[in-house]
């Protein structure tokens, strides 16, 4: 699914630990913005604005508004980072994109429909919930979405089995997205070893 971008804006910030600790006091949370021709600028954010950014399951193209700067820049949320007491955002990286230039970006991967080993009894595994992909700001989608209804027992959707124009998977081929097991039960009864075979 194409993707809407995300409107950001952005203030200057002070480097150094001592700035950044008053940053956070006064709420803001600290970011850098870099990229292609752009040499780094040190940012802050309210946190209410990063919110569509970091707690969502899609991928966003963001226009980004660096206060007391005329020029707009079109980027993609690189990486963030979390209290891992609070879950409070901590730090935010902005990577400038180029229209012509390949972005490499992790992209949630959707699950739709009820594949037919649920319906005979099985349980579903969705192993891969993010790939990276890498493709031309113009192809980056939302999210990749696939159909699994068609999963039976002991079959599995692997990365190789996903073909999406313009969007290339950098993950293993032989990596499992989601597949569908035995119960434990019956698995046993049978004497199998779990083994996933391809679709």
């Amino acid at each position: 699914m194409a993707m809407n971008p995300v409107q950001l804006t952005v203030v200057r910030r002070p480097t150094g630990k001592a700035a950044v600790k008053q940053l956070r006091r006064q709420g803001l949370v600290p970011g850098i913005f870099y990229g292609p021709g752009v040499d780094p600028i040190p940012i802050a954010a309210r946190p209410a604005a990063l919110r569509p950014l970091v707690h969502t399951r899609e991928t966003h193209l963001v226009q980004l508004h660096i206060e007391g700067m005329e020029q707009t820049y079109e980027c993609v949320l690189k990486d963030f980072a979390l209290d891992p007491l609070t879950d409070a955002l901590m730090h935010f990286d902005l990577q400038a994109v180029v229209a012509d230039q390949p972005v490499e970006v992790e992209v949630p991967v959707k699950l739709v429909g009820t594949p037919v080993g649920v319906t005979r009894g099985g349980i579903l595994e969705h192993a891969l919930h993010t790939v990276r992909v890498s493709c031309l700001p113009r192809d980056l989608p939302e999210y990749i979405e696939l159909d699994i209804s068609g999963l039976d027992v002991g079959h599995a959707i692997h990365v190789r089995d996903v073909q999406l124009p313009g969007i290339r998977i950098l993950e293993h081929g032989e990596t499992v997205i989601a597949t569908v097991i035995a119960p434990r039960e019956t698995a046993e009864a049978e004497g199998t070893s779990g083994a996933v075979h391809s679709q």
